[in-house]
């Protein structure tokens, strides 16, 4: 099958050795010169994968219609802020009916809604195949090098999604399906808001109790606006929710428990507003999720003291004391 990857860093380049791995013909575009003459030339994406070696198959390109003339599928790798801007793209360079993948997690900035709903609300639907989410917990750096990793095909299409499976499925990578899009794309998007939570308080300086109790909270949390959106509660027992917050929550590979880790250790998120050049999805999610809370109603303690450590110049050490103070109630 030949595949088209949207995106030249780190998750489309991991991704990208899954699919070679398998026997298919990978492109992935770009527009940053260096990152594509690096894995043409040297089968390496040095900026994001450091010195991992890549399949040797692997092609990139800065032409996007190299990447999707004739692809049965296509790979949106791009950050969810590009993610409608670049499906339009795709769809208006196709010559064929691709199944259309996105990796990406978090909610789309201007309709704030999940990721595949904007993506579905916004391009002709009949020029593709089917959509479906490839998410779960998941580190680029550890698939590139073939660790064990199981992630979710997200699709109410059982069919596209049983697709996907196959397509990307192998000795390291198993993937399985789940067909509740608003549960699981929910739960990889709130997850990045506690892990900012969670790193805060490891720079704090506190330890293994404190984040076992942010992450089981901060689970509930999630439940509770999955819930409210219509999700299938189960899904948060799940890869896309409590084994992609564990992940998120815990690692020093997550960029927004680093983000955290950082405010926490200087009890101020002044210093990450100057200095910080990442895309840290969480940021932007917290802002989305206390309006959506406020609409349903819903309870997100957790949440609204990132927001306010991040927007409203509150210290995190206070706001962690605010939590611990509340009124108290059954689990």
């Amino acid at each position: 099958m030949k595949i088209g990857i949207i995106g030249t860093g780190a998750w489309g380049s991991a991704l990208a050795n899954v699919l070679t791995d398998n026997g298919n013909e990978v492109i992935l575009y770009g527009i940053v010169a260096e990152e594509i003459n690096d894995i043409n030339t040297n089968h390496k994406n040095s900026k994001y994968l450091k010195s991992t070696c890549l399949n040797v198959s692997i092609k990139a390109t800065d032409k996007l219609i190299e990447a999707v003339k004739d692809s049965e599928m296509i790979i949106l790798a791009v950050p969810s802020q590009l993610i409608v801007e670049m499906a339009n793209t795709v769809i208006s360079n196709l010559n064929t009916k691709p199944v259309l993948v996105n990796v990406s997690k978090g909610f789309e900035p201007k309709s704030h809604l999940t990721l595949l709903t904007a993506i579905r609300n916004s391009i002709d639907i009949s020029k593709i195949k089917g959509l479906v989410s490839l998410i779960g917990p998941s580190f680029a750096n550890e698939v590139a090098v073939r660790d064990i990793t199981t992630v979710c095909a997200v699709s109410r299409d059982i069919e596209i999604g049983q697709i996907v499976q196959k397509v990307f499925s192998n000795s390291y990578f198993r993937v399985y399906l789940n067909t509740d899009e608003i549960g699981c794309e929910i739960g990889a998007a709130i997850k990045n808001v506690i892990a900012i939570a969670s790193g805060m308080c490891v720079g704090l300086g506190y330890g293994d109790n404190t984040k076992a109790a942010v992450i089981t909270r901060g689970l509930a949390e999630i439940i509770r606006v999955g819930v409210a959106l219509g999700a299938d509660k189960s899904t948060f027992t799940g890869l896309t929710g409590i084994g992609d917050l564990f992940l998120t929550c815990s690692s020093n590979n997550s960029r927004n428990f680093t983000a955290g880790y950082q405010i926490g250790k200087d009890n101020s998120s002044l210093n990450f507003w100057k200095d910080n050049k990442k895309t840290v999805e969480g940021v932007w999610a917290c802002q989305y999720l206390i309006e959506l809370a406020h609409n349903k109603k819903v309870e997100v303690p957790i949440t609204r003291s990132v927001h306010n450590v991040l927007f409203n110049n509150a210290k995190p050490s206070e706001e962690l004391f605010l939590l611990v103070s509340r009124a108290l109630k059954e689990e």
